[in-house]
């Protein structure tokens, strides 16, 4: 027999799924542009391979930084929609996405020109210097359309809806995999190809999702034209979320620059490394996607209760689901470079690096998680400052890999374990002793951090 826990349980659990399983799909696609564009180009060559890690390293920090305006749309909206004021939760994201439209030409632009001088700073010499701008400066034209992608399926998850993102990217990586594919061999372009036919499925994406918000923003009675104080609003919530992303980001790039201080060959196995790091924690943040569409809706409309359960049972998911994933990486990690790279060093140090990461996987999952719930409750003023603090807690472990002057399998091995189980503990650490209070749990329809 069935006890009323039991049923709640269940409930819970499928509404967890219901959300987390169509963005699990969208969320995979995703990094899988960056697995394609690195299987595509790693059998060009060791240099071509090494230039598009360090370009991709710089475009996905420029995009990781604008991450605020899928975030920050979804809990807003995601809590407008709980206060059953649907009008206003358009609204909210029509104005997000009016916002990523005025950033996205900005940076679009800075990074055009400034290029050489981005991938100078990340330590690029020589061809690797060369293949890392040209790729960088291709991919400048789907910037823009890169984070009006991120704005609108924030728009999306916050009315619950996973699925339509799902379909959406499906279509855009296939798109992606034909155009890079023809780009690069068909019409010998190298990685600047590759980086175009990305740009190319990016826009298309964006197209869809522009055309399909103007379309409920009109059923709602919503006027498409954005007003000034709704861009504010976003870019007030988002500020925090940005500081909290930067924080992500400088542990990110100071990773590569250890990883290209070993070598090239180094750095081409950390590259690898680091885009199956991005596949996997897209995949274990669909679970952060589904807390923050629910917790944001629970909060908006006042039920604490269902939100410290949602919680719960989310923890529970994410750490079992970490537990799955790094026991099929451990598994995978010893054949895996052979389907990026003809380089035996460099699929030997790739291997060493995978094995540490499927350890941390299970705290990887439990990260993910707890960093969804905060943010769905707009706790991103805490989230901010511990990134600083966990920032802090990490350097140190980096400077001491440094200054081991180690490379190959042993100067990866050692890379990821500073900071797939040092940086991730202490996020771990940080997360875990907020979700444990009541301060983050603010109720009501207002957007905004609980820590304001």
């Amino acid at each position: 027999m069935n006890t009323p826990a039991d049923l709640s349980s269940r409930r819970l659990s499928r509404r967890i799924l219901a959300l987390a399983l169509p963005a699990l799909g969208a969320l995979i696609a995703e990094p899988l542009f960056l697995l394609a564009d690195s299987a595509i180009v790693g059998h060009l060559g060791v240099n071509q391979l090494a230039g598009v890690g360090l370009a991709s390293t710089v475009l996905q920090t420029a995009v990781g930084l604008m991450v605020f305006l899928a975030y920050s749309t979804t809990g807003t909206v995601a809590r407008y929609l709980g206060g059953n004021r649907h009008a206003d939760a358009l609204a909210a994201g029509r104005d997000g996405i009016a916002l990523a439209l005025g950033l996205g030409a900005v940076l679009s632009t800075a990074g055009y020109i400034f290029a050489p001088q981005l991938c100078t700073v990340m330590g690029a010499t020589g061809d690797v210097h060369r293949y890392a701008v040209d790729y960088l400066r291709f991919s400048m034209p789907g910037l823009t359309a890169m984070l009006v992608v991120l704005a609108a399926t924030g728009v999306l998850r916050g009315l619950q809806d996973t699925r339509t993102p799902l379909v959406v990217a499906t279509v855009g990586f296939a798109a992606n995999i034909g155009l890079n594919y023809l780009l690069v061999y068909g019409f010998s372009l190298s990685v600047a190809g590759s980086a175009l036919g990305t740009s190319i499925a990016q826009w298309g994406m964006a197209v869809f999702y522009l055309a399909a918000v103007a379309r409920m923003s009109r059923a709602r009675g919503v006027p498409l034209r954005p007003t000034a104080a709704g861009i504010r609003n976003t870019a007030h919530v988002g500020s925090w979320l940005m500081l909290r992303t930067l924080s992500l980001r400088a542990a990110v790039l100071a990773t590569v620059l250890v990883a290209t201080a070993q070598g090239p060959e180094s750095l081409a196995a950390h590259q690898l490394v680091m885009t199956v790091f991005t596949f996997l924690a897209f995949a274990l943040d669909a679970l952060a996607i589904a807390a923050q569409a629910m917790i944001g809706k629970e909060l908006g409309a006042g039920d604490t209760a269902l939100a410290r359960a949602l919680t719960r049972r989310m923890v529970v998911w994410g750490v079992g689901f970490g537990v799955i994933t790094g026991g099929l990486l451990a598994i995978a990690a010893p054949v895996a470079g052979v389907l990026f790279t003809g380089d035996t060093g460099v699929q030997q140090a790739m291997t060493a690096g995978l094995w540490v990461l499927a350890v941390s996987q299970p705290i990887c999952g439990l990260v993910f998680v707890l960093d969804g719930v905060l943010i769905g409750a707009g706790d991103a003023r805490y989230l901010a400052l511990t990134g600083l603090i966990n920032l802090a807690v990490y350097l140190p472990l980096l400077i001491w890999v440094h200054a081991s002057q180690l490379a190959g399998s042993v100067g990866i091995a050692w890379l990821w374990a500073a900071f797939a189980l040092g940086y991730m503990c202490a996020r771990a650490a940080t997360l875990s002793w907020r979700v444990r209070q009541d301060a983050w749990m603010v109720t009501g329809a207002a957007s905004g951090t609980a820590s304001d």
